[in-house]
């Protein structure tokens, strides 16, 4: 199967290209690195010649609402048309858990946003809604930082690894359309600071935590529904401890 991964070069695109080979599928890597731009539709058409199936792991360069919007919504529209002059029999997009009950988050909004085009885009199409990864716990806990202070919300999470994301998008790749969503999720609910907490005492960083039920997320209150699966879910294998341990040995 000839499989093309738009954002290729990235965490889950290079991940879940490195999975794909490992079973015997050719690859293709895509990305404005090497001349594939979404936005205006450059290399496109080239590069989905021929081409089984679509992967769409692409990531907005600002987090601003409106250009956030305006990313997905060109770069998706731009893609689907491509896959349609093609012949593409599946496109499959990376998203995240409870997109359809966004808490009031621009980059939420914006990706509901791209799921609503692939469903009517008119390519058979599966979406794979992630939760957060551990890879950016760190970036998260200075996002939070006052000071010497980290202060995160206390609501339940349940992040999962990036290696656990790209097996569910492969697997979902390979697989015949679902025309519709699964949700995959780390194997450990638990909350917030426990999370970030967990990472600072690994990387033996002095900050001190602080479990705030009123913190945000990125600007946005959350509960203990907002960043789980609220139904049935692939579970990832890989345990945050197991991954903390495996993260410092190859730092």
């Amino acid at each position: 199967m000839k499989i093309v991964i738009i954002g290729g070069t990235g965490l889950i695109g290079t991940k879940t290209a490195n999975q794909l080979r490992q079973i015997g599928h050719e690859v293709v890597q895509s990305s404005p690195s090497t001349g594939v731009n979404t936005l205006t539709g450059e290399g496109l058409d080239e590069v989905l010649k021929g081409v089984d199936v679509v992967i769409d792991v692409t990531n907005s360069p600002s987090f601003e609402p409106q250009a956030v919007l305006d990313f997905f919504e060109t770069s998706t529209r731009n893609i689907l048309a491509a896959e349609k002059r093609a012949g593409v029999r599946h496109h499959v997009a990376l998203s995240i858990v409870n997109t359809d009950r966004p808490p009031g988050n621009g980059y939420f909004h914006a990706k509901a946003a791209q799921e609503k085009l692939i469903k009517a885009g008119g390519v058979p199409w599966s979406i794979v809604r992630a939760t957060q990864f551990f890879e950016f716990v760190g970036a998260i806990a200075q996002s939070a930082t006052e000071g010497q202070t980290v202060r995160v919300p206390s609501a339940k999470v349940q992040f999962m690894a990036a290696d656990d994301v790209a097996a569910a998008v492969a697997e979902t790749a390979i697989s015949p359309p679902l025309n519709g969503t699964i949700d995959t999720a780390g194997p450990e609910r638990v909350p917030f600071d426990e999370v970030v907490g967990r990472w600072l005492n690994a990387h033996n960083d002095p900050r001190n935590i602080v479990a705030d039920a009123s913190a945000p997320y990125f600007g946005t209150p959350i509960d203990d529904q907002s960043l789980v699966p609220l139904g049935e879910a692939r579970i990832g294998r890989i345990r945050y401890e197991d991954w903390l341990a495996q993260s410092l040995v190859a730092a």
